[in-house]
């Protein structure tokens, strides 16, 4: 379906143009009483010739070797059946991982430290340098708050660091600290899917923090997203920039987020009883990424079948 469509002719009305010709010539030539008005019935027919373009050519659904979907859906089974909730249940992260790796989504390991002893145990398993953070709902995901530390390099460090959250936030049982692994720095943005009552499945994408949250600068796209649709997914935002150079800054890799998303994409159409992905944040470096933080959510599916895109007859 075009944006507003069809969108050129709209633009023309709202433009007000008056035709000097009379209305049997053969020829008309629209004339506008501001250059303002002619400039925005351009640009409405420009995008209205980028959407045709893009209706005829929509891409792919990709095919990934590494994808377990029978594996999956047996342990979607399992997980269901364990649970018993006929609303669904949002998975436990070990349940969560393990059904995102299926579909070659892994999640960064992250080993719960609820003890600065536990804490420098976890450092020495993962290795040096780790980053320290709280889990709490309050304070996940909020670096500016101070619940993340980074660049630990050594258990003095850890330690310090582990005595200031507790000292800041409350006890290790209200934080729920985690020890990770440092990964590469890039951009760190947020991918979701979610069902949505009347389009079907949804698949988002924006940048983490307040470009996403206060901005609402979200774009989506239905599910399954083709490789051309996940293209212009990432490109699709207001500070799609700061993902290719801005300001000097190095382009990250938007290929591999593109990868990323066409895989979150399959699993929910693969699978119709995943109600709920959110990978964040996923940080994107000039070489791969890493998904730092994820959840699932599993429900019984639909009794309708019909749940998503339409395809017109004749196509």
């Amino acid at each position: 379906t075009p944006p507003a469509g069809p969108a050129a002719a709209p633009a023309a009305q709202s433009a007000e143009p008056t035709d000097p010709a009379g209305p049997t010539d053969q020829y008309r030539i629209p004339a506008y009483p501001a250059a303002e008005r002619a400039v925005r019935a351009l640009s409405e027919a420009v995008k209205y010739a980028q959407w045709r373009r893009e209706a005829d050519e929509p891409g792919r659904v990709h095919e990934y070797d590494d994808i377990d979907e029978s594996g999956a859906a047996g342990r979607i089974e399992e997980l269901l059946a364990k649970d018993g909730d006929p609303r669904g249940a949002t998975l436990a992260p070990d349940d969560a991982h393990e059904l995102l790796a299926r579909y070659g989504i892994h999640v960064r390991q992250a080993l719960p430290a609820p003890d600065p002893d536990a804490a420098v145990a976890a450092a020495r398993a993962i290795g040096y340098p780790v980053a320290l953070k709280t889990t709490a709902p309050h304070l996940r995901h909020r670096a500016d708050l101070g619940g993340v530390r980074l660049d630990l390099t050594g258990e003095e460090q850890l330690r310090r660091a582990y005595q200031e959250l507790t000292d800041l936030f409350g006890g290790p049982a209200e934080l729920r600290p985690v020890v990770q692994g440092m990964v590469p720095r890039g951009v760190d943005t947020v991918v979701r899917a979610v069902i949505d009552p009347a389009a079907g499945a949804v698949l988002s994408f924006g940048l983490a923090g307040a470009a996403s949250e206060l901005l609402g600068d979200t774009a989506h796209r239905l599910v399954p997203v083709t490789d051309r649709e996940a293209n212009s997914l990432v490109r699709s935002i207001r500070t799609a920039p700061l993902l290719f150079g801005w300001r000097g800054s190095a382009p990250v890799d938007t290929p591999a987020l593109e990868e990323l998303l066409q895989r979150v994409s399959r699993l929910v159409d693969d699978h119709p009883e995943v109600v709920g992905v959110s990978l964040e944040p996923v940080v994107v470096a000039q070489r791969g990424l890493s998904v730092l933080g994820a959840s699932v959510r599993l429900a019984p599916p639909p009794a309708r079948d019909d749940l998503g895109p339409r395809t017109l007859p004749g196509y």
